[in-house]
């Protein structure tokens, strides 16, 4: 089996929101166990929110991507949040997505975003 990889929102997205970059980012999963933090959760369902309101007419295709969400196996962890403050602070980045980053450099592990940001802290 491969590695496991942490997955971020953007990522995520692109997937059940059938976004551009959704085979990019599928190709990139390959088969491997998923690792988020908690906040994941809150963060596809803002962007299903706030896509909803951008694209009323959408609203069932985006909910029934939002219940495809739902349905995938990506495990839950805790992030250090002191940890990812520093880090936060670092590199000019939200809390929320140095949690990603956090997780990626605590396990190790491949960080899979289409956050150019997020992915330059991660190469650094």
């Amino acid at each position: 089996m491969n590695p496991p990889k942490v997955v971020d929102a953007s990522a995520v997205c692109a997937i059940v929101f059938v976004e551009p970059a959704a085979a990019k980012v599928v190709a990139a999963l390959d088969d491997a166990r998923l690792l988020a933090p908690h906040l994941l959760d809150f963060e596809v369902a803002n962007t299903c929110w706030k896509k909803i309101l951008r694209y009323p007419s959408a609203r069932s295709a985006l909910l029934r991507g939002y219940a495809l969400f739902q349905g995938l196996d990506i495990a839950r962890v805790p992030v250090d949040l002191p940890e990812a403050i520093s880090l936060a602070q670092h590199y000019g980045l939200t809390v929320y997505d140095a949690s990603y980053l956090s997780l990626a450099r605590r396990f190790d592990l491949e960080l899979l975003t289409l956050d150019a940001r997020l992915l330059a802290a991660m190469s650094a």
